[in-house]
């Protein structure tokens, strides 16, 4: 029996929460409860949009350099294993 939380969302409908628990003047629980998420997830998606925002703490990735990480690591792998292949 899964989570009553487990289900996605979408980028328009995490925008909207994180749009409604910074204007609220409601605890973000409060917020969370009332569209049926886990708190633990709007708490996320509100923190992610700080840091995005230039908000966050030094050393805190926005989602653009996340993204952009995983992806330098992906290509890193890549070589890596092509540098192996060529030299056996």
């Amino acid at each position: 029996m899964g989570s009553q939380y487990s289900k996605r969302y979408s980028e328009e409908f995490k925008r909207d929460a994180i749009a409604l628990a910074r204007s609220s003047d409601k605890a973000v629980a409060e917020v969370a409860r009332d569209l049926g998420v886990s708190p633990e997830s709007l708490r996320g998606w509100v923190k992610r949009d700080r840091i995005d925002r230039g908000g966050g703490t030094t050393g805190e990735l926005t989602s653009a350099e996340r993204e952009e990480l995983n992806q330098l690591r992906k290509q890193s792998s890549e070589q890596q294993k092509t540098i192996e292949i060529l030299a056996a």
